[in-house]
C-alpha cells in the first residue's frame, strides 16, 4: 500500500491475487470473469485466495453480466452468495442494483446490506449507469455503503475525472469515492492529483500465453468475440509495483 493512497486490484484468479499482493496492493476485489466486468466468484476461488494472501478480500456479488436490474430469483442467488462468502472468509462485499429508471434500488440494497452485516460493502460501477449521480450518491450515503467505485459515469476514470472530483467534494468524507476504469501508469498521477481521492481501483493485467502445446483453433468455448482460450490475462507484479510507486510519489 502506497503511503496516503490505497490501491485495490480486481482479480479473478489465485495467481492474480498473489501477484497483486506481491506488487503492493492494499485490498483485492475478487470476482470471476473480468471480461464481463466481474461476476460472483466461486467459493473455491475465495477459499484458496484467502489461503495465499493476507490483505483484505472484498468479494463481488453479481449473479450475471449485463445490466443491474435483477429479478426475484436473481436476488435469491445474491442473498445466498452473500451468506456463503461471509461464512468462507470474505472481508467485505461489492454489490449494486438499479431500478428500471436508472436510480439506485434503495429497497433492494437495504435488504442486501442487512444480509451483509457486519461486513463493509462497496457499491460497484452500477453507479456509472445511474440517471443522476448526485442523487445516487446521497442515496448510497443514507444506506450506509462504505465506498462507491466509479469511472465518473464515463468510459474511463480519466474521462470521468471532472465528475469524480465533484463527487469527492459532495461526499465530504461521508463515503469513500474510489475511481476505477482504465487506470494505468500513464494516467494514474493525473487522476489522483485531479480528484482528491485516497483510494483507486485497477486490474494491472498483462497477457500470458497458454502453456498448451496441442491447440484446436477450430473450437471456441464462448461467443465469437471472447478472448482466445490460449491467451490469459493475469495481474502483473511489475505493473502493480509501478502503480504503487506512482501513487506513493504523488502529492
Amino acid at each position: 500500500m502506497a503511503e496516503g493512497f490505497l490501491m485495490e486490484v480486481c482479480v479473478d484468479s489465485v495467481e492474480s491475487a498473489i501477484n497483486a499482493e506481491r506488487g503492493g496492493a492494499g485490498r483485492l476485489e475478487l470476482c470471476s470473469s473480468l471480461l464481463e466486468g466481474g461476476i460472483s466468484p466461486s467459493i473455491g476461488l475465495l477459499q484458496v485466495v484467502k489461503q495465499y494472501v493476507r490483505i483484505p478480500v472484498y468479494t463481488m456479488i453479481r449473479p450475471r453480466g449485463g445490466d443491474f436490474l435483477y429479478s426475484d430469483r436473481e436476488v435469491e442467488v445474491m442473498r445466498k452468495d452473500i451468506e456463503l462468502v461471509k461464512s468462507h472468509g470474505a472481508d467485505g462485499l461489492v454489490l449494486g442494483a438499479l431500478t428500471e429508471d436508472g436510480r439506485v434500488d434503495a429497497e433492494l440494497c437495504m435488504e442486501l446490506l442487512a444480509v451483509s452485516r457486519p461486513l463493509p460493502v462497496t457499491f460497484h460501477r452500477a453507479f456509472d449507469m445511474v440517471h443522476d449521480p448526485v442523487v445516487a450518491l446521497e442515496t448510497l450515503v443514507s444506506l450506509g455503503f462504505e465506498r462507491v467505485l466509479t469511472s465518473g459515469c464515463d468510459c474511463s476514470a480519466l474521462e470521468g475525472l471532472p465528475l469524480i472530483k465533484r463527487l469527492v467534494e459532495q461526499a465530504k468524507g461521508r463515503i469513500t469515492i474510489m475511481p476505477g476504469g482504465g487506470i494505468t501508469e500513464r494516467n494514474l498521477q493525473r487522476i489522483l492529483e485531479g480528484s482528491g481521492v485516497l483510494e483507486f481501483h485497477c486490474s494491472a493485467r498483462s497477457s500470458k500465453d497458454s502453456s498448451m502445446k496441442f491447440r484446436n483453433s477450430c473450437v471456441n468455448m464462448g461467443a465469437s468475440l471472447t478472448a482466445s482460450e490460449y491467451g490469459l490475462k493475469v495481474a502483473d507484479v511489475c505493473k502493480v509495483r509501478t502503480l504503487n510507486a506512482i501513487a506513493k510519489n504523488t502529492l
